[in-house]
């Protein structure tokens, strides 16, 4: 008893800073639509590069400070600046704001509780190094390493908070085999979920196509995977960063092209 008691009052205690936060969020965002309205009166553009790269940098440094992971703060305040940004822009606008409610309980499904974003996206390209010159130097990506460092044939590049992983024939036969089926383009999209284990049974319990049980990597991310599925051409991959907050693995990403090539899809046990 003794232990519930303790954990009724923890979760009381994160109720309450939870909506002292909110209030927190809506005095900042007050704040930004009386910047809106400065802007508009003195013609300042909306966006201003250097001022949110600011931001980022003293953020992630505030964060550093209090012992959070300074890439979580950074994903957390690219999500408000993208909200203040679209303040400010729609305040110009003439129509009315729709009305919102919380969604009803029954219109949520089990994947609904637990998914919380797009982790990545892994593409398969037929030329590598055309690809990495199209993201960098036309789209403005940036290279970053990969968690377990170089893999031959595979490269990770981001902009802000969006991971794209690039994997050429030349990472393995595998992956060659892949693409002379299916040719350029996404094969496979990543999603966050608060718990692989849980979604990955509410999946199963609606009959959806799974190739893999959970896997648990060095890093302590536990991932799965659908088959890939004709009818929107599309794989999909969940995955659950319990351990390190590290970046996505070369050799995590070749062993799924792996579990997907004939043989192993001929001899694969279904769970």
């Amino acid at each position: 008893m003794l232990r519930v008691n303790a954990l009724s009052e923890l979760r009381a205690r994160i109720d309450d800073l939870d909506q002292r936060l909110v209030q927190v969020l809506a005095e900042r965002l007050a704040l930004c639509e009386e910047v809106a309205r400065v802007k508009e009166g003195t013609g300042t553009p909306v966006i201003q590069p250097q001022r949110v790269r600011d931001v980022i940098t003293s953020r992630r440094q505030w964060a550093i400070d209090r012992s959070v992971d300074p890439d979580f703060a950074e994903q957390v305040f690219r999500v408000l600046l993208a909200e203040t940004h679209r303040i400010e822009v729609v305040g110009g606008r003439a129509d009315i704001a729709p009305d919102k409610a919380a969604a009803p309980e029954s219109t949520r499904s089990a994947l609904d509780t637990v998914a919380t974003r797009i982790d990545h996206v892994v593409i398969a390209v037929r030329d590598l190094a055309a690809a990495m010159t199209t993201m960098t130097e036309r789209l403005g990506f940036h290279a970053v390493p990969l968690a377990d460092g170089d893999t031959p044939g595979m490269r990770a590049v981001a902009a802000g908070g969006v991971i794209l992983i690039l994997v050429g024939a030349e990472a393995s036969p595998a992956v060659a085999a892949y693409l002379e089926q299916h040719g350029s383009g996404i094969q496979h999209l990543a999603i966050d979920v608060l718990n692989a284990s849980y979604a990955r049974a509410a999946l199963t319990a609606v009959d959806a196509p799974l190739l893999t049980d959970v896997v648990v990597d060095e890093s302590g991310h536990e991932q799965f995977f659908t088959i890939h599925e004709p009818t929107i051409g599309l794989q999909l991959g969940f995955i659950s960063r319990t351990g390190h907050r590290v970046g996505v693995g070369g050799a995590n990403v070749l062993a799924l092209f792996e579990a997907l090539s004939p043989h192993a899809q001929r001899t694969r046990h279904t769970p």
